[in-house]
């Protein structure tokens, strides 16, 4: 049998592990970020009939720009944005991998501020672009003045910033975004992947956009409108990133179905988004609950926990997996992280945290 190491493998990628997590079958599973409520029965039904609408037409190609969803996207966000602001893949993982392809690439370098999305460096070395781990301070906060720091002593061609921050749930400062675009010599990426679950009067990098054309601020479907399975990632920024992106995308990358799918997703994002206050609070309960019994939590503007064990983080993760709760051990020693899901899923957890 032919191994990995056998074929001509690039030598930056040799040594290197496929991104996931693992899918088992427990009973409760709190190890990916989805959203756990089932899409509801009027969603399912609509998003059905506008499948079925682009069935008789699959041997056409479907618009390669996906016009009407990026408009629908750009309504959705508001700050006065228009489809010509907005770009959509196939999870916002594609999203960035096009950025980097167009803004990274070699000779070229990205900057990450780890911990982090552990799949940032992995798109960095896809693309041959070289990656740079940046500093977090002991709490895994970030100073405007720290990050400044960092960024015009390396001068990376991309900066990648996360609000909220996985694994952490933490959210940034204004502060720091601002501190970042004043400094950087090329793209500033912020990943508000979780953007939906932040905290009142927390702020999204949006509002930066005007006036700052280098500024991509990247959101998702997968969490909060609980479309995970439907693969819809998107963009906004300047009308020119966006004809960049273009540049490297594949032809026709958005199949038909997705499209359809995705704008039914959208038309009817209140029963969609009507899970999230009923997920923040079930986050803000692990929070208060873990505290309460002297752990230490990160502060969490996501739909996710961060939480240390007091010790070996993997023999905690098959601690909790051997009662059925599967959580994320994301290689941060003495930390594991839980996803917020249903209140009988945290019933589960802390039940199961509490014989630990």
């Amino acid at each position: 049998m032919t191994h990995l190491d056998d074929l001509p493998l690039r030598d930056d990628l040799r040594g290197l592990t496929a991104y996931g997590a693992p899918q088992l079958d427990v009973p409760v599973r709190l190890n990916t970020n989805e959203n756990s409520y089932p899409v509801p029965d009027d969603v399912v039904e609509a998003i059905g009939k506008a499948v079925q609408d682009e069935l008789r037409d699959l041997n056409r190609y479907p618009d390669r720009d996906a016009v009407a969803l990026r408009t629908d996207l750009a309504a959705y966000l508001g700050h006065g944005l228009t489809v010509a602001n907005v770009w959509a893949a196939n999870g916002s993982n594609e999203v960035q991998q096009q950025l980097l392809q167009a803004f990274g690439g070699p000779g070229r370098t990205a900057l990450g501020f780890t911990p982090a999305y552990s799949m940032h460096p992995l798109l960095a070395v896809g693309t041959g672009t070289a990656w740079v781990d940046g500093r977090r301070g002991p709490d895994f906060a970030l100073t405007a003045a720290d990050v400044a720091a960092q960024v015009r002593a390396h001068a990376p061609d991309i900066v990648f910033l996360c609000s909220p921050n996985n694994p952490t749930g933490t959210a940034l400062p204004p502060e720091v975004v601002t501190a970042v675009l004043d400094v950087a010599p090329g793209m500033v990426v912020v990943d508000e992947a979780y953007a939906e679950f932040r905290r009142a009067g927390t702020p999204t990098a949006l509002e930066n956009l005007s006036g700052h054309p280098r500024l991509v601020v990247t959101r998702t479907m997968s969490k909060a409108f609980g479309f995970a399975g439907g693969r819809l990632g998107y963009l906004a920024a300047d009308p020119a990133v966006v004809d960049a992106v273009q540049l490297v995308r594949l032809p026709y990358h958005l199949s038909a179905l997705t499209q359809a799918a995705a704008r039914a997703a959208v038309a009817h994002r209140d029963g969609l988004l009507a899970t999230v206050e009923a997920i923040k609070e079930q986050r803000d309960r692990i929070v208060a609950t873990l505290r309460a019994r002297g752990l230490t939590v990160a502060d969490s503007d996501a739909n996710f926990v961060l939480f240390e064990v007091g010790g070996d983080q993997r023999a905690a993760w098959q601690a909790l997996l051997d009662r059925g709760v599967l959580v994320r051990d994301v290689g941060l020693p003495g930390w594991l992280r839980v996803t917020a899901g249903t209140p009988s899923e945290t019933d589960a957890f802390l039940a199961a945290m509490e014989e630990l």
